[in-house]
């Protein structure tokens, strides 16, 4: 599955972006506290600072103004040792009296790197004598024992290196650990989804961080079960009952036609008569017509009926149709132009080739039933790349734009379940498109080039 990889790519991502976030962050915390910890100033440039302010006159030493201002503010104290003596020679007027006032040499070997009294010190020379500031006791914290490896020191930067990409590593195994049940529930749960636009049932394991979720998508599963079997069975009863309903009004059918031809042929009865016979006989065949086109159209809607595919000459099948329809036109009401060149004489088709010649029929038929007055029928066969064109146009009344919008986009009462009674096309539509969408073609119903209605159907050509 493609979602799995990209969760995983996801998580990743987010690691990554994490690990960079923590480093950036810790980079960032390390510059404020250092900024922090140096707003003063470092206490060795401030001894030097002292030494370079300090100055000797003929009654003694004197600190400049500014120097002592600064030490003041910071609570610093200083003091001058003699370098042959090794007693204070000077001090600043804040010395606490803890302070001792004479040093040997191993005292001032520990005050260097050290304590005076707890207080923390940094020195810086003056003429050959040593100048010693006293910080407050809580500023700084000194090492005084500290030594470190020289090849920590010149492979600091690799040791750093390897202790970040170290991090990084711990900080991705833990990443991982924590989230492998959640893969682990994440791709039932992806592959069950998967599953639910098929209809399968689906069941999967109610356990793990994603428990919840499994839930709701087997709850979801039993209801979409429960109702495919309901509409399958709905579906079922209904194909039945028109089935049931076409075998059973047959033989009273055939029965009235069959009196009624009589009677519209008996000398006996006048004219009148017999036109009423006449009528009754025609309005029974449509009633017949409408049967089998509702039968037919039953059968296609639910798979019913076989569609046997063969190679066919798309061309001599269309013709044989439209000759069928001339032959039958006794009177000339509906002549039929074949418009189809003279050069293209194959064109052929995989198809059930009595389905084919059935939706053909039900279009020049159509043509014929809405315009009583009668119209030019116009019917082409071309073949346009890897796909067969038959189209089927007449010059008669047409249909209006609203009419033919609702022919597009308005289901048919056989595939819908509202608006029964707003039925907004015949079967034999319906039945057109049934059997060319079986076909895996397309239809296209619009306005005709020559005034009336068209009809265009596209069916792919035989390999």
């Amino acid at each position: 599955m493609k979602s799995v990889p990209k969760l995983i790519k996801r998580f990743v991502g987010i690691l990554l972006l994490s690990s960079f976030l923590i480093l950036f962050f810790n980079f960032i915390a390390v510059a404020v506290i250092g900024y922090n910890q140096t707003s003063i100033g470092s206490p060795w440039t401030i001894a030097e600072e002292t030494s370079k302010g300090l100055s000797q006159r003929d009654n003694g030493y004197t600190l400049s103004e500014e120097v002592n201002l600064n030490l003041k503010d910071i609570g610093i104290w200083a003091i001058l040792i003699d370098n042959d003596t090794g007693k204070v020679i000077w001090h600043t007027d804040n010395l606490p009296e803890e302070i001792p006032l004479e040093y040997s040499i191993s005292d001032i070997a520990t005050l260097t790197r050290g304590y005076v009294k707890a207080y923390p010190t940094f020195t810086s020379d003056y003429n050959d004598n040593l100048i010693v500031l006293g910080f407050p006791k809580t500023s700084y914290w000194k090492h005084m024992y500290n030594s470190w490896d020289y090849n920590l020191i010149a492979n600091f930067p690799k040791i750093a290196l390897g202790v970040i990409l170290g991090n990084i590593l711990v900080i991705f195994l833990i990443y991982m650990v924590a989230n492998t049940k959640l893969l682990k529930s994440v791709n039932p749960i992806l592959k069950a989804i998967e599953e639910l636009p098929n209809e399968k049932d689906v069941h999967i394991k109610e356990k793990g961080v994603l428990s919840e979720i499994a839930t709701y998508i087997n709850s979801t599963s039993d209801i979409l079960q429960t109702k495919n079997s309901q509409l399958k069975k709905k579906e079922t009863a209904r194909a039945n009952w028109i089935a049931g309903v076409s075998h059973d009004i047959r033989t009273p059918l055939s029965m009235v036609m069959g009196y009624a031809g009589q009677l519209e042929e008996a000398e006996h009865l006048c004219e009148d008569e017999r036109q009423k016979a006449s009528l009754i006989r025609k309005q029974s065949q449509r009633m017949k017509n409408l049967i089998n086109d509702l039968n037919l159209a039953s059968k296609l809607e639910y798979n019913m009926q076989p569609v046997n595919f063969e190679k066919v000459n798309a061309i001599a099948l269309i013709r044989q149709v439209v000759v069928d329809f001339i032959n039958s036109d006794i009177q000339d009401k509906y002549p039929i132009e074949w418009n189809t060149e003279e050069n293209l004489i194959c064109c052929n088709i995989n198809c059930d080739a009595s389905l084919i010649k059935r939706a053909v029929t039900n279009l020049i038929q159509n043509s014929q039933n809405h315009n009583l007055k009668g119209c030019e029928i116009f019917v082409e066969v071309k073949q346009v790349n890897n796909q067969c064109i038959i189209s089927i146009d007449d010059n008669g009344i047409g249909i209006d734009d609203e009419k033919l919008k609702k022919i597009k986009n308005t289901p048919h009462y056989m595939v819908c379940d509202n608006n029964v009674t707003h039925q907004q096309h015949g079967l034999g539509l319906l039945i057109v498109k049934q059997i060319v969408s079986s076909h895996n073609g397309s239809v296209e119903f619009n306005h005709s080039s020559f005034g009336g209605f068209s009809t265009v159907i596209t069916l792919p050509l035989s390999e």
